[in-house]
């Protein structure tokens, strides 16, 4: 984990609870094979009707808070680089078994996922030393920035013991 340009894109708030360590994992429809990225900012999801209502009550206003990303001109500011640890499939009912990992509410997943199955994306997420302004870069969900940025001295947001008490509960 030297370096990368690598990204995801995601909606700040998400990113913002990835980072501080709120939430811990990534509920998605397909699996990856992508090792770790960069986490990019985005605010498509901020433009939604009654966004709020899709997060937990106490977390509510750290979304509010958090809905954009922090931008200068043209540039969105990237903080964090998450590791896939582990991929693992889950039924409609053990997805709602991992209320505590994230800050959506129980009806979002329920409406997002129906009976399907759904991916869990066990994320170790790492705070870079130095935060770096990229240039809004094409993508739907993956893309690469012009330039690599340096993980040499990445923290781990969550400990060896706080993130293995992620991993009992999956």
């Amino acid at each position: 984990m030297e370096k990368t340009n690598k990204s995801l894109k995601e909606w700040n708030a998400i990113i913002e609870a990835l980072g501080q360590g709120k939430q811990s994992i990534l509920i998605r429809k397909y699996p990856t094979n992508v090792p770790g990225f960069l986490l990019f900012p985005s605010v498509s999801y901020v433009l939604k009707k009654n966004c709020l209502e899709n997060f937990k009550v106490e977390y509510q206003p750290f979304v509010n808070e958090n809905a954009l990303p922090n931008k200068k001109e043209d540039k969105t500011e990237i903080k964090y680089y998450a590791k896939v640890e582990k991929v693992v499939e889950k039924s409609s009912t053990q997805l709602s078994r991992l209320n505590k990992l994230h800050i959506w509410n129980k009806d979002h997943i329920k409406n997002y996922f129906g009976n399907k199955k759904g991916f869990v994306w066990i994320l170790r997420v790492y705070k870079i030393a130095n935060p770096y302004m990229a240039e809004i870069n094409r993508g739907r969900t993956y893309a690469h920035l012009k330039n690599e940025i340096d993980l040499s001295n990445a923290k781990a947001v969550l400990d060896e013991k706080e993130f293995s008490e992620v991993l009992k509960v999956i």
